[in-house]
């Protein structure tokens, strides 16, 4: 019998094998379940139509993989898997919240993991934004991403993943604000200019992610600036996440 989560996922996998149609080329799909679930995520995506349109992630990586760390997941773990894709420095890991919540991911930790991911042969999905949109966040964002990917070549950017995802929207923030893709696009921009300015020659391919949904993913990505979008709760929505996979 398998375990509820694993049956939950499942579902979710298979009603969207079912309910997508068509390929386009111009777009990816990559589903990034907990460890737990990879190699039968991997499994299932082998065995479905989903194996010509979506590509495997995770939600982490350890700093270096030559350490030996107990629980850590190394990159050559996840490539062993069929894993292409990592994402690095998500909000819930660099902004921990709750009384009894440890320490944050530093923008040095990010660094390393960046830098790692790379080096194994994953795509790095980047995630960086700020807190709450206090005075001076636009120059505080750029001070993140600096930090973030110090000692990164533009080749290496190039091969990146930029995740902006405000935490001040997030749905998972009991203090969550609605975003807005006017509000989104000013820091887009900044990270943008950033990125270009200092790191060429850069390709900056910059994804949004902050209570995306079926209502409001196409608000973001109309605009040409915002190259994809991070679902968070929504992708636990199998008939929400199939509706923002039709209209993309």
């Amino acid at each position: 019998m398998k375990p509820q989560a694993w049956a939950e996922a499942e579902e979710i996998l298979n009603y969207i094998d079912g309910h997508i149609e068509g390929g386009n080329e111009e777009r990816s799909l990559i589903i990034c379940p907990p460890f737990v679930f990879l190699e039968e995520v991997s499994k299932v995506l082998q065995m479905s139509q989903l194996a010509q349109k979506a590509e495997l992630g995770a939600q982490d990586i350890v700093t270096d993989d030559s350490i030996s760390l107990t629980g850590g997941i190394s990159g050559k773990m996840l490539v062993g898997l069929g894993v292409r894709y990592v994402i690095v420095g998500h909000s819930e890991r660099r902004w921990p919240h709750g009384e009894n919540s440890v320490e944050g991911e530093s923008n040095q930790v990010v660094n390393a993991k960046i830098k790692q991911a790379l080096a194994d042969g994953l795509t790095p999905i980047v995630c960086v934004g700020e807190k709450e949109q206090a005075d001076g966040y636009i120059m505080w964002l750029k001070q993140q991403v600096a930090a973030t990917v110090a000692g990164l070549s533009g080749d290496e950017i190039s091969k990146c993943l930029i995740a902006y995802e405000p935490v001040w929207a997030i749905s998972t923030n009991p203090d969550a604000q609605p975003d807005t893709p006017e509000l989104a696009l000013r820091s887009i921009s900044a990270i943008r200019e950033y990125l270009v300015g200092n790191h060429p020659p850069v390709d900056v391919r910059v994804l949004y992610g902050g209570s995306i949904n079926e209502k409001n993913a196409i608000d973001f990505l109309s605009l040409p600036e915002i190259d994809g979008v991070l679902v968070g709760a929504a992708s636990l929505r199998k008939e929400d996440f199939v509706q923002i996979l039709k209209k993309v």
